[in-house]
């Protein structure tokens, strides 16, 4: 079993890149190259040994790395989506040599919602109902046609999110009412020269308010999803962040919030992971059946090592969904593996440990 060399595309100060230098060093491992995503950004060409599995990390987290990414402005803006996205897979375009732990293909799907909701439907994996899922749906351009669109699929309650975007920015979770009544909950925030994203997720009331957000949003390529009920955890709304490494569930963590968005930079909270595994075996679901879930999603890019699926339970616990594949899923510090699946083992140490089974199996 061939021992890779390890190459690592990143922000170099960022944690994501300490925390896989010093997973490899705690395993006696060599240390890494890192390569930073602004030399990708700016030097163009960056080649690596045939030797190196190249690691992408995420180029988030640097306000120059992120004005190279969507041009000049403030980081916490939310614009510039597609441009941003195009730049991306530009850059990874030209990396030369190696043998890369992502494939660029499916960072391609993996960075556009509506892409990545059809191959998961198309792969016959749970999703919420979606009539902007594919390159061919419509694209909703204000809040009418995002009215019109949830109307004809039969959706009062939603989740509006921008197709490039992550970290839940400027996604709006709306809810609808007879008589035309509507609210929503989001951390973006409309300013006079653009649209924000902040820590605080606050409500909106009313049509005025919530058109003015979602029209704001509109050039960002909406996604549109519906809202699945959750299951709750001492009074919170719960849901999953499952890593899947080579094809297996190593870790999974129970996010909680009082908001619709679970992500835990919006407050949101770990819960007790063993309150999901056993609600879902208690449910008659099973907490293996859900895991199972993740791991088709991320059959649906089998040439890339490692993603982190939000899996959405059902309420009671009684089935699962997907909600998203995150490309950098795997940032969740101080979580050790599950049982029989990692024991003892990060995330980052669970990809160390299955690479060389996998770089073999991937030149096979």
């Amino acid at each position: 079993m061939t021992r890779p060399r390890l190459a690592v595309v990143g922000n170099p100060a960022n944690r994501r890149v300490t925390m896989l230098l010093d997973a490899a060093a705690r395993h006696g491992l060599p240390r890494p190259r890192v390569v930073s995503w602004r030399e990708v950004l700016t030097a163009r060409g960056v080649r690596f040994d045939p030797d190196e599995v190249v690691r992408l990390d995420s180029p988030g987290e640097d306000p120059d790395v992120d004005a190279l990414l969507r041009g000049p402005g403030d980081p916490t803006r939310i614009a510039g989506g597609t441009r941003w996205y195009a730049s991306l897979l530009d850059a990874v375009g030209t990396l030369r040599g190696g043998r890369p732990l992502t494939d660029p293909s499916d960072l391609a799907v993996l960075f556009d919602k509506r892409r990545c909701h059809a191959v998961l439907a198309d792969g016959g994996v749970p999703v919420p109902v979606s009539p902007t899922s594919g390159t061919d749906a419509p694209v909703p351009r204000d809040w009418p046609e995002v009215r019109a669109l949830a109307a004809a699929a039969g959706l009062r309650r939603f989740f509006l999110k921008p197709a490039h975007g992550s970290s839940a920015a400027g996604v709006i979770a709306v809810e609808t009412a007879s008589g035309g009544r509507v609210q929503a909950r989001s951390s973006a925030e409309v300013a006079t020269d653009g649209v924000y994203n902040t820590l605080r997720v606050r409500r909106l009331v009313g049509e005025i308010e919530v058109g003015a957000l979602v029209d704001a949003l509109a050039g960002e390529h909406l996604h549109l999803e519906a809202w699945l009920p959750k299951p709750s955890w001492r009074g919170r709304t719960a849901d999953l962040r499952v890593v899947v490494v080579a094809g297996r569930a190593t870790h999974a963590v129970l996010r909680t919030s009082a908001h619709p968005m679970t992500n835990l930079h919006l407050g949101g909270r770990r819960g007790d992971l063993a309150a999901a595994r056993d609600g879902f075996d208690a449910a008659g679901y099973g907490w293996e059946s859900a895991l199972e879930v993740a791991e088709r999603a991320a059959a649906r890019f089998p040439r890339t090592l490692c993603v982190g699926v939000d899996l959405l339970p059902a309420a009671h616990w009684r089935g699962a969904a997907v909600g998203e594949v995150n490309a950098f899923g795997d940032l969740l510090p101080g979580l050790s593996g599950l049982p029989g699946r990692a024991d003892g083992l990060d995330t980052y140490a669970a990809q160390l440990a299955a690479l060389p089974e996998w770089v073999d199996d991937a030149a096979a």
